[in-house]
């Protein structure tokens, strides 16, 4: 589809609201309340039916519906009103970045992520490496971040789910309708924009090239589905995480060069380049090749790609590391290594390191040996990284590995419900940049009665469990389900029962079955009839992982189970949306990793900022903002023989419950409040929401990160590794 054949899809649209089709197009509409209640007031029904997708409302709609739109006096207030918030955030040049660092960035921040989740309408995304990737695209855009965001259009998307009657979860693939997706051709400056060529073993791989706008952040995704490919080649990023491993190894060479690539031919001339996870390693061994064909010599062409790149990480065990046979990579490192003049031997070594195995390359190794600066995602993650990869400094003292920690956060208006904003936002003061804005709302959570805190609190959980129970109904009707299975999606779910949520990627570190552990016990505390508890599992297992498949098969069972009276249930097909509806509507948010396994983790940041409280082990995130009054922690286990660390937790957990959780929601005044549970939220949005939030996590990586790689460029600089020999 050319952009002349997207356009005739908003040419209805009456002039007098023309502008319609702009704001569809720009996600910003995702994260501002006002932007989305324009698309509401025009036609809710067809809002809520197209997902809240505003260029496929705009597709669908009856052009009656806009020529009295535009007719429409309250509508017309709203309209002009949005589009002058949107001209401002779009054109404002006051903002932290501008007035932080107005000299520092004379480009722009190059940031290459395998996935993005910015919105539901854009299914891009896996899970929560995307969901960080998306709020830092939102993020920078709100503060004022010179970011271009490289990453891959896949047509295929990751896959929608479906579990059948036995519980096995079954992926159901759908060719995304681009006519209805918030996305463009690329704006080439010359106009009609090239292919972009990769080369590819014995071949060239040509990409055309999407752009989506997010606020002011222009995000460009590689596409191969062109004529000019072989028809193998043309679905090579049709789909998100491949289970083949060649096939996977492919998608990040197209990633890595091809998005250079593409920014070059954009006229973007970057100043600092940002790698989010070993997935996009390959685009600082592109840019060492652009310096070795300038001429610059070896050493100093390796220290300049340091100078300038930025590496997160997020992988604490080695089983998250990209790792290729020799075997493999020697089908195409050829294209690697003689452009930049070295031998097979010295390019292999860079993907090396002791410990390893025979004839294996490392994607994090090499990242962490080309890039001039690292991080870890929380600070418990950071003491796990540089342990981890203290073998790359032999000698090195453990604190004193050059991996930093920057603890991830997440886009407040992208996950904070607009009636907590309503609530709080009374507060606020003269706050005049989106940072002092996060600072300060949040400060006054005492002030904010229980009563209208409760009141919003129970608004947002029976909006969960209507949208849940819209799920099991449409599968249902559409495909005849058994009674059971609609008991199991939570067609029973009560509004006044303690609701405890455990949703997030199906793998077995996560530890779905821990709550499980004793069947006996847990059906007492489920179904107490006067203080019942319900939990709503969800999450989905990578295509590949047979043994994460089983895990799930073993939840939706027990929530097949007639024994737990539906009070255990599983949702199908965690989305975005679908996210958002449960942390705000759900009382307790549920994380049971194996210790020392979870990055950082995010989820339970975005429940505490709507009056949800976190019970977690204290592994990522949740280590460093536990403070004993604003969530609870499961200590039962230090880790050790997997079976004994999970008995000791799981015995923690149900003491939590049976002897903590379960009384304190129960204890309410003579109206229902539950004083002292709303005192534990309220300690968990004071301590929580002002720092881990994205806004804190960018101001970091600029101050951090971005700038002093920007100076190294003036100076001598250090790199991360000490100079290598080939």
């Amino acid at each position: 589809m050319d952009l002349t054949e997207m356009e005739e899809n908003f040419q209805k649209v009456p002039k007098r609201i023309g502008r319609l089709a702009e704001l569809a197009n720009n996600l910003w509409w995702s994260w501002d309340e006002e932007g989305r209640q324009v698309f509401r007031s025009l036609d809710y029904e067809l809002w809520r039916a197209s997902g809240h997708n505003p260029v496929k409302q705009l597709r669908d709609i009856n052009p009656d519906k806009l020529d009295a739109a535009s007719k429409d006096p309250a509508f017309l207030e709203l309209y002009d009103s949005v589009m002058l918030k949107f001209d401002n955030y779009m054109s404002r040049q006051k903002n932290w970045c501008g007035k932080k660092a107005p000299n520092d960035f004379e480009g722009q921040i190059a940031y290459f992520s395998a996935e993005y989740a910015i919105h539901n309408s854009l299914p891009i995304y896996a899970g929560g490496l995307g969901v960080l990737a998306g709020d830092i695209c939102k993020q920078s855009s709100d503060i004022g971040l010179p970011l271009v965001a490289v990453g891959f259009m896949y047509p295929q998307g990751y896959f929608r789910q479906h579990v059948s009657a036995e519980g096995w979860q079954e992926e159901v693939y759908s060719q995304l309708d681009f006519s209805e997706a918030p996305i463009s051709p690329c704006a080439w400056p010359q106009g009609c924009g090239p292919l972009i060529s990769v080369p590819l073993g014995d071949r060239q791989i040509f990409l055309q090239v999407w752009q989506v706008r997010v606020g002011r952040v222009n995000l460009y995704l590689l596409d191969t589905n062109i004529s000019d490919n072989r028809p193998e080649d043309r679905g090579l990023s049709a789909r998100l995480y491949t289970a083949d491993q060649e096939e996977r190894l492919r998608q990040l060479i197209v990633l890595g060069i091809g998005g250079v690539r593409t920014l070059r031919e954009l006229h973007i001339k970057p100043v600092v380049w940002h790698a989010n996870e070993d997935h996009t390693a390959f685009m600082m061994l592109e840019r060492l090749r652009e310096e070795r064909a300038k001429g610059t010599p070896l050493k100093e062409a390796m220290e300049k790609v340091r100078k300038t790149s930025v590496f997160t990480t997020h992988t604490p065990v080695s089983a998250g590391q990209h790792i290729f046979p020799y075997q493999l990579m020697d089908r195409y490192s050829r294209n690697f290594w003689e452009p930049i003049e070295i031998d097979r031997e010295s390019f292999l070594k860079l993907g090396d390191y002791d410990g390893l195995g025979p004839e294996k390359f490392s994607l994090t190794a090499f990242a962490l040996r080309l890039a001039g600066q690292a991080n870890a995602v929380s600070k418990l993650h950071g003491s796990v990284a540089r342990k981890m990869w203290s073998v790359l400094y032999p000698g090195k003292p453990i604190e004193e590995i050059p991996i930093l920690s920057i603890t991830n956060g997440v886009h407040s208006p992208s996950w904070r419900a607009a009636e907590i904003s309503e609530l709080f936002e009374k507060q606020i003061e003269n706050a005049t940049s989106p940072s002092e804005y996060e600072e300060q709302f949040w400060k006054y959570a005492t002030d904010i009665p229980d009563e209208q805190f409760w009141a919003v609190h129970q608004l947002m959980k029976n909006r969960l469990i209507r949208a849940i129970q819209d799920r099991a109904q449409l599968r249902l009707v559409r495909d005849g389900i058994s009674t059971q299975q609609v008991l199991a999606m939570g067609a029973l779910l009560d509004p006044y029962a303690l609701t405890i949520a455990f949703t997030r990627r199906f793998t077995q570190y996560k530890r779905p079955y821990l709550i499980l552990a004793d069947s006996e016990r847990l059906k007492k505390i489920v179904t107490d009839p006067l203080r019942p508890v319900q939990i709503i599992f969800g999450g989905k297992s990578h295509p590949a992982d047979y043994a994460s498949k089983q895990l799930l098969k073993i939840v939706y069972s027990v929530a097949l189970d007639k024994r737990f009276q539906g009070r255990i249930v599983f949702v199908e097909d965690y989305d975005m949306n679908l996210a958002r509806d449960l942390v705000r509507g759900v009382d307790v948010w549920l994380n049971t990793p194996r210790r020392l396994q979870e990055a950082c983790g995010t989820s339970g940041m975005k429940a505490s900022m709507n009056g949800v409280i976190n019970l977690s082990v204290r592994d990522g995130w949740w280590d460093e903002a536990y403070n004993g009054l604003n969530g609870w922690a499961i200590d039962g286990s230090k880790g050790g023989d997997p079976e004994e660390e999970d008995k000791a937790d799981a015995e923690a957990l149900y003491s939590l419950l049976e002897n903590n959780i379960v009384p304190l929601f129960y204890d309410r005044d003579r109206k229902g409040i539950p004083h002292r549970w709303i005192q534990v939220a309220k300690e968990a949005i004071k301590t929580i929401n002002p720092v881990f939030n994205a806004c804190r996590m960018m101001k970091e990586y600029v101050e951090r990160m971005y700038i002093p790689a920007v100076l190294s460029e003036t100076s001598n600089g250090h790199s991360l590794i000490e100079k290598e020999n080939f």
